[in-house]
This record gives C-alpha cells, sequence and structure tokens, in this order.
C-alpha cells in the first residue's frame, strides 16, 4: 500500500516513485556491484554514446555523451527490476547503486550534481576481457549512432535509396552480430543488451523511422507515414 501524506516530505516515504519511473544509472564507484556479481549483466543495458534518450534532469531526449549503463526495467515497464512492489522494497537495498543512495526526492541537488559526473562506461567493465571487448569495439565503430545521426539527417534531406541501404546494413549487422554471438559464441542472450546496447531495430524510432520486414527483407519506413 502506499504512503500518503499531506505534510511537506523531508524524508523517504518508501513510495515507491523513483523505483518505478526507472532504474539507477551506473557510475565508477558502483562498478564493484557489477564485478562482484551483487548485480548481475542480466539485468543491465547500455545507452550507447550518441542514442537518444529522455534526461530526467533536463526533462528533454537528448543525445547521451558517453555510455550510460542502468538497470532493466520489469515486464516491459520502466519500473526497476529489483523493486518489489507489493512490499514497496528494493531487492538489492545492501547493493543499491549510488543513484539511490543519493537520491532525495525532496532535494534533488544532490541527485543533479552527480547525474553526468564519473559515469561508468562497458569499457571500465569490459576492457580487459580478451576476445569480447573487441567485438564490443567492433560493433560500436560499425554501429555507432554519430554515424546514424548524420545518415539519417542526409536521408530527411536526400531521399537516397543509397544512404537507406546503408542504414539498413547497419540494422542488419546488429541483428546478425547478436544472433551469432548467441548461437556460436555461446552468450547468454540476457547480456546483449549490456555489451551492444539496445537494437538498432528498436532505437531508430528515435531519429523519426521504423523498421519493417517485406517479402524477408528490412525496408524503412517513416514514423510519421507510419502513424
Amino acid at each position: 500500500m502506499k504512503i500518503k501524506s499531506d505534510k511537506p516530505v523531508t524524508a523517504c516515504l518508501r513510495c515507491g516513485t523513483c523505483c518505478e519511473k526507472g532504474g539507477p544509472s551506473f557510475h565508477i564507484e558502483d562498478k564493484h556491484l557489477i564485478d562482484k556479481g551483487n548485480i548481475p549483466a542480466r539485468f543491465i543495458y547500455t545507452i550507447r554514446k550518441g542514442e537518444p534518450s529522455y534526461d530526467n534532469i533536463r526533462r528533454a531526449l537528448l543525445p547521451v555523451t558517453s555510455d550510460v549503463i542502468k538497470i532493466k526495467g520489469r515486464d516491459n515497464t520502466w519500473c526497476c527490476t529489483f523493486y518489489d512492489k507489493q512490499e514497496n522494497a528494493c531487492q538489492i537495498y545492501a547493493n543499491r547503486p549510488i543513484e539511490c543512495r543519493t537520491l532525495k526526492c525532496w532535494d534533488t541537488r544532490a541527485i543533479e550534481d552527480i547525474y553526468e559526473k564519473n559515469r561508468l562506461t562497458r569499457k571500465d567493465l569490459l576492457s580487459e576481457v580478451d576476445g569480447l571487448w573487441d567485438l564490443v569495439e567492433a560493433h560500436e565503430k560499425r554501429c555507432s549512432y554519430e554515424t546514424i545521426g548524420q545518415l539519417v539527417s542526409e536521408l530527411k534531406r536526400t531521399r537516397s535509396n543509397a544512404v537507406a541501404g546503408q542504414i539498413i546494413e547497419m540494422v542488419e549487422y546488429d541483428k546478425q552480430l547478436r544472433t551469432l554471438v548467441v548461437q556460436n559464441g555461446r552468450l547468454d542472450a540476457e547480456n546483449l543488451e549490456f555489451l551492444f546496447g539496445r537494437p538498432l531495430g528498436q532505437t531508430i524510432r528515435a531519429f523519426g523511422l521504423e523498421i519493417e520486414i517485406i517479402d524477408g527483407k528490412i525496408t524503412l519506413v517513416s514514423s510519421a507515414k507510419k502513424g
């Protein structure tokens, strides 16, 4: 049951509102939580550098300036996967990330101060893992959001089939790589969104495009036209 009060809030009411709005982002101070398995990789995902994402502080959709590693939502919602709604409790409270420790809903100055500082990146966690980091870097170079943004801008300006083809190639590469590392590399499919971010077939929507499969081939469709 939610706790309600008409009095000014000066302490956590355990209402769960912050947890339901989304999981926290990780900072360098949280590295040990993942390294030690307190928060397994299957429960986190990466918003890659340049990817449009909602900025909770500025309250706008903006491209992120570095990797942002976050805890996944539950059941296709924003709600933090570790939030127990029935008990209004955090399942990893003793090992919660620094953003959770810092956040005071009644005074957001502290969380605003650390929000963009010392963000944890995939390189911090994977650079010493032989082979795997090379794969992540190769994917990043091939499917960078900087390149996607440039191509989308050119596509909107020129409506070039060649440019559309380049974007489709990136989407196909991203999709095939995820399939191959699970089938041949024996990686856990639940770790893919941490290693390679969210699928391009989904995130391309932030650029005003949709993916459709026609006769087994990927095609691009304007979100405005589809709507």
